[in-house]
């Protein structure tokens, strides 16, 4: 016989109690304790004599796919990917509400009109769905929709239509029989996720996950949720802005720095093969506190538009604020304006904006930065025909950035003049650029020659 007990575990979490509590020691949160009943098999004591399942195998006994990967008419989710869906992996997909997860994936389903889909949904009926497709303006014979939230049935409907992709929306609305608790539960997440995981593994079938998200950002349900699947996919953006972006926080398959960029219209998201042209359209030569800089995210170049307000302190405090950059870095910048380069700006408010609701982390904005902070202050325009790339050190250096050669390329593109690059960048032949190329080793350099009237 099996020894039945009964166990708490946080929704929020996963942290597991012998006993119901109020709080949660581990993430802090309240009433999230679910009893969850816990089966044990008595153990016989002795280990199993006969081997069952697989037999451990050589590398050259092993056989490789020959269709490697399975490649899906968005360009955008293929450069993420690395190229194309994996046959038999497992790709979650999270994002804020409403940002166009069900969207993106019902696009890729009905695109890939040669291949078998099956579409499966716990949280929209099927005329929901074809409400949807239809404002999408798109359709597929090979794509079968199904309303479902059984984990069972899913499993026998996949092994039945026998599909090349199945998409799940989303895993926290699926349950099994097999847990007596509610859907979207620690224990339901991970034991579906699970076997899902392994009817992927064993049938080929590459299957995409799309998840929720917590107020904090991170994925909901168990942690070991992010370490079972093979592509952890995060789409993200500001609903205030049209720009959606897609990105790879996990992928056994391929890079994790890629990024795509969609644009979210009322007939569905649009991909944007040249990000450049669209985020610097609005940059004018009479405007202060403008500045162009030159980013990478992944291997892919393009011009971003850095706007800067300062303003004096007019409620005691100055205030420093940041929209798609990081406000510590932006911190560390002023203190490094105050003291290598002597521009004083305790007394002022800052406040930092990534045209077009983007997000960017590559370090070597912080020229394009620092030179729409100081285009604020001093209200002189920088011209828009100038673009910027390096990373500034606490010293007020100007260090070396990666793949220099593409963002003069991409400014030398879209019509720039000059751009200013760090005079330690020297392995690249500059005469193959039309486009006027300042070399700088330190800030004050780059001022001097901006601002001088």
């Amino acid at each position: 016989m099996s020894a039945v007990k009964s166990i708490y575990t946080c929704q929020n979490c996963g942290a597991q109690s012998p006993k119901w509590v109020g709080k949660c020691p581990s993430c802090n949160e309240w009433n999230t304790y679910v009893e969850e009943i816990v089966e044990k098999k008595q153990s016989t004591g002795k280990f199993a004599a006969r081997i069952t399942g697989n037999q451990p195998l050589t590398l050259d006994k092993i056989e490789t796919l020959q269709n490697k990967r399975i490649p899906t008419e968005i360009a955008e989710f293929n450069r993420v990917l690395g190229g194309g869906i994996v046959p038999g992996s497992l790709i979650l997909l999270g994002g804020d509400p409403g940002i166009g997860k069900s969207t993106l994936a019902l696009q890729l389903a009905l695109a890939m009109k040669d291949r078998k889909i099956l579409y499966t949904s716990g949280e929209e009926s099927l005329q929901q769905i074809k409400l949807r497709a239809e404002r999408i303006n798109t359709t597929s014979e090979n794509c079968y929709f199904l309303s479902e939230t059984s984990l069972e049935n899913i499993v026998a409907q996949t092994e039945q239509i026998q599909p090349e992709l199945l998409v799940i929306d989303s895993v926290q609305t699926i349950s099994t029989e097999l847990i007596e608790s509610s859907p979207g539960s620690v224990s339901q997440v991970r034991e579906c996720t699970s076997a899902i995981l392994k009817m992927a593994k064993k049938t080929g079938t590459a299957v995409i996950l799309i998840g929720h998200i917590t107020k904090d950002g991170s994925l909901a349900g168990p942690k070991v949720l992010e370490h079972m699947v093979d592509v952890v996919l995060q789409f993200e953006g500001d609903t205030n802005y049209l720009y959606r972006i897609l990105r790879s926080n996990k992928n056994r398959f391929g890079s994790t720095s890629e990024l795509g960029i969609f644009e979210m219209d009322s007939d569905g998201l649009h991909e944007i093969l040249n990000p450049s042209e669209h985020l610097i359209t609005k940059v004018s030569d009479h405007v202060s506190g403008t500045a162009i800089a030159g980013a990478i995210e992944g291997i892919r170049p393009f011009l971003i538009e850095i706007q800067a307000l300062v303003s004096s302190a007019v409620y005691g405090t100055p205030q420093r604020s940041t929209t798609g950059f990081d406000l510590r870095r932006l911190n560390m910048l002023l203190a490094v304006l105050e003291k290598r380069a002597g521009f004083k700006l305790v007394q002022k408010d800052v406040f930092l904006n990534i045209a077009g609701g983007l997000r960017i982390s590559d370090p070597a904005t912080d020229l394009a930065v620092i030179c729409s902070i100081l285009s604020s202050n001093l209200d002189f325009a920088v011209n828009h025909k100038y673009c910027f790339a390096g990373e500034v050190g606490l010293t007020g250096e100007i260090r070396a950035v990666s793949r220099v050669e593409q963002r003069i390329a991409e400014a030398e593109k879209l019509g720039f003049t000059r751009i200013y690059i760090p005079a330690h960048n020297k392995s690249f032949d500059q005469k193959k650029f039309r486009i006027e190329i300042v070399k700088a080793a330190r800030v004050e350099e780059v001022f001097r020659s901006i601002f001088k009237q």
